[in-house]
């Protein structure tokens, strides 16, 4: 009996939340009884949340050393754009196997090696390569038009001070202050503006202080930078705001009550080092 391993993924919530990713493993652990391969239960690997377009997922990591040990001589799966939604990457993924001895067998695809079955398995690859191109572009637009509209939802996480709102069937997505967290910004802010402490002594301050970050990490010069330079705490919010080009000199500093937060050379301040 030939000693297989499965594979299923999906990449969004929402297939997660309809359980599709169970549905192709109960699929595939059937053809796997019916044409007598043997899987142990831990050679079922399945990859939630992972998209398609990426080769960086750990269930695609532990089923390639599985096939590079030697261990299987089948990798069954539902259908090719399951494997990756690049063709490129579906040549080089069963190419690997096969080199390790293992055959790739898709569920819904053809695999009994004729020409014809080759080109229709590259048809599949090419189609499902576009359909993710259309599916990210459509979310572009989608999110240009609701950036233009004001909305939060097309942002990164909250910042701290916020909590992010999900949108629900009666209000769009939103930001609403976090009581605790807003202290801790305004007194930064005070510190820095008024007080004028430099930014690692307002680090030292809050360690001192016990005052928790969000991530549990530690209050360092980069932290309390970033909530300094955040246009978030002045009202502003930026989408598409990341460009390619040749750098360039920033001459005039972002300033908050007549003090300079993004310092020029001339600057007396404090800066951390990764700035």
């Amino acid at each position: 009996m030939k000693a297989a391993a499965i594979y299923a993924r999906v990449s969004s919530e929402q297939q997660k939340e309809e359980n599709t990713i169970a549905s192709q493993t109960a699929a595939l652990i059937d053809f796997a009884r019916e044409q007598g391969y043997s899987v142990p239960d831990d050679w079922v690997i399945e990859d939630e949340g992972f998209s398609g377009a990426s080769l960086l997922r750990p269930g695609l990591e532990r089923l390639r050393d599985l096939a590079a040990e030697g261990h299987i001589q089948a990798v069954l799966i539902h259908s090719p754009d399951r494997l990756s939604r690049k063709y490129a990457y579906q040549v080089l993924l069963t190419e690997e196997f096969a080199r390790h001895g293992a055959e790739t067998i898709f569920l819904k695809a053809p695999h009994s090696g004729t020409p014809e079955d080759q080109l229709m398995l590259q048809f599949q690859g090419m189609i499902a390569e576009y359909e993710r191109a259309q599916i990210l572009e459509r979310s572009r637009r989608g999110k240009r038009h609701r950036a233009k509209a004001g909305e939060v939802s097309v942002l990164g996480g909250a910042p701290y001070g916020y909590r992010y709102i999900r949108k629900t069937s009666e209000a769009p997505a939103r930001y609403e202050i976090d009581a605790a967290e807003a202290e801790v910004v305004r007194l930064v802010y005070d510190k820095y503006t008024v007080g004028g402490l430099s930014i690692g002594a307002i680090a030292r301050l809050l360690r001192g202080m016990g005052v928790p970050t969000r991530r549990r990490v530690r209050w360092e010069r980069s932290v309390v930078w970033a909530i300094l330079r955040n246009p978030a705490y002045k009202g502003t919010a930026c989408f598409n705001k990341t460009q390619t080009g040749p750098r360039q000199k920033v001459t005039k500093p972002f300033r908050l009550s007549g003090r300079a937060v993004h310092g020029d050379k001339s600057s007396s301040h404090e800066r951390p080092r990764d700035q």
